[in-house]
């Protein structure tokens, strides 16, 4: 829904409070995730920082967690920036001037344990969920934190193009196969900035640096009769269709056809589908007109990959490197992106020979043990659920083995949510109902538990999303 004209004064309020806390600092300390979305935001945060002359420590983290808390109350900086993390944890920060760009749904105990102190300021929490909007598609942890950037200086619109790589590295855009919400002032600006251009095309990855037959094989989310998984079938299809798989010996992505060609392969995939599937293949796409062809960040999609594939690996300060135009730190990306690729691949493989998926009769749910790298088990989760070897009216959990106990993904489809599923609090109460912590969006959330409770936890979740869904 988009938000009311008082929740966006409230929110510009609010905005220039933090952008006047930073103004008067001389040095800051940023925390923000490992994800797309939090590499994107880190770097705006620490360019804004930067053309403020502050000194800047950035620091990555996988999750809040009692140390990460710890480090930041007794941090001696000046101010605390944390992006795409934190407001989940709000009432457990006992230090002043500490801002929050984030978009998960915030601590509910924040605010009275705030009375106590009789001042709301002490933290500033710049949360959509605050201003009356959905944090899992109306914007991102980037966006609110392009918002700040952009209060603190009008002339930081170039920054812009970095908060869609996060939005789109978090899925803002499935929904309707378009940007919506806040995340479109955001794409204004950075359309308008010369940085983007919006193309309405096919929603499938690797537009840049695919070539043609994986393009299309390899579109798993919105299955095409006789072309998705069928390499034979895609160069028939082509083939078929006049256009030619190569040029001059290099094989063609789709970004090499011209719209002539495009149209043609689009209208004839359209004809393949059901009408009612066709806004999840075909919608806005967006591109990096100034970025070189070929090097995987010119498509937005892409460009998020390769961010999550750096922060996944324990590798998010290239990344930031990237984000920051250390155009260099791309050959030390490639490995980070094959290894990414390889591990979601054999983690796929492996959840569907071993058939691990079970259901229940409101759920279903893969344990994956140690075999599958808890920084891609919400892919996974992701993926399955788009596929073949799940159920899409039911949401699906995912556990995985990690060094704090059992990590949980949960990924639901829009549906579910529009009937109102909130796997945010589902794993926020379940899991600290077993003594863990959980929380997230409505549409994408997670946990972690003791490694005892497994079965407990399940059945928590399943009481509560037969409560929710209508």
């Amino acid at each position: 829904m988009p938000a009311s004209t008082g929740d966006l004064k409230r929110m510009n309020n609010d905005l220039n409070k933090a952008a006047g806390i930073l103004r008067q600092s001389s040095n800051v300390l940023i925390i923000t995730h490992i994800d797309a979305d939090g590499i994107s935001a880190g770097a705006i945060a620490y360019s804004t920082s930067q053309r403020l002359g502050l000194d800047v420590r950035i620091q990555f983290e996988k999750k809040i967690t009692d140390e990460t808390i710890d480090m930041i109350n007794r941090s001696t900086e000046d101010a605390v920036w944390i992006c795409d993390l934190g407001s989940g944890y709000l009432s457990s920060f006992t230090r002043s001037n500490i801002i929050v760009t984030d978009h998960h749904v915030p601590d509910p105990k924040w605010r009275r344990k705030q009375t106590i102190l009789d001042d709301f300021d002490a933290i500033h929490n710049l949360n959509p969920h605050g201003y009356g909007m959905d944090g899992s598609f109306e914007m991102c942890g980037a966006g609110m934190t392009y918002l700040l950037s952009r209060t603190v200086d009008p002339s930081n619109t170039d920054l812009a193009y970095l908060a869609i790589i996060g939005a789109v590295g978090d899925f803002q855009d499935s929904n309707e196969s378009r940007l919506v919400g806040l995340n479109r002032m955001v794409l204004e600006d950075a359309v308008n900035n010369g940085d983007v251009v919006i193309e309405d095309d096919l929603r499938l990855f690797g537009r840049e640096t695919r070539p043609l037959v994986q393009f299309l094989q390899f579109s798993t989310d919105t299955p095409i009769p006789g072309i998705t998984d069928d390499s034979i079938g895609c160069s028939r299809f082509f083939d078929a269709m006049g256009i030619s798989l190569k040029e001059k010996g290099e094989w063609k992505v789709w970004n090499d056809l011209d719209q002539h060609e495009k149209d043609r392969v689009i209208d004839r995939i359209l004809d393949l589908l059901d009408p009612s599937v066709h806004g999840r293949i075909y919608g806005e796409m967006y591109t990096f007109p100034n970025m070189p062809r070929g090097n995987g960040l010119r498509d937005a999609k892409e460009y998020a990959t390769v961010l999550n594939s750096c922060g996944r690996y324990d590798d998010a300060e290239t990344g930031l490197r990237i984000c920051m135009g250390d155009l260099d730190a791309l050959k030390v990306a490639e490995s980070n992106r094959a290894e990414h690729r390889r591990h979601i691949s054999s983690a796929l493989s492996y959840v569907k020979e071993n058939h691990l998926v079970r259901e229940r009769r409101f759920i279903q749910y893969f344990d994956a043990g140690s075999e599958i790298r808890e920084t891609v088990v919400g892919i996974v989760a992701g993926m399955l659920l788009n596929s073949s070897e799940c159920r899409a009216n039911l949401p699906i959990i995912a556990f995985v083995d990690a060094e704090d106990g059992i990590k949980v993904s949960a990924r639901a489809n829009r549906h579910l949510v529009d009937n109102g599923l909130n796997l945010a609090e589902v794993m926020k109460t379940a899991a600290s109902i077993v003594g863990g912590l959980g929380g997230g969006h409505s549409v994408a959330a997670g946990a972690t538990i003791p490694p005892e409770s497994k079965e407990q936890f399940l059945e928590i979740v399943e009481d509560l999303v037969s409560s929710q869904v209508v």
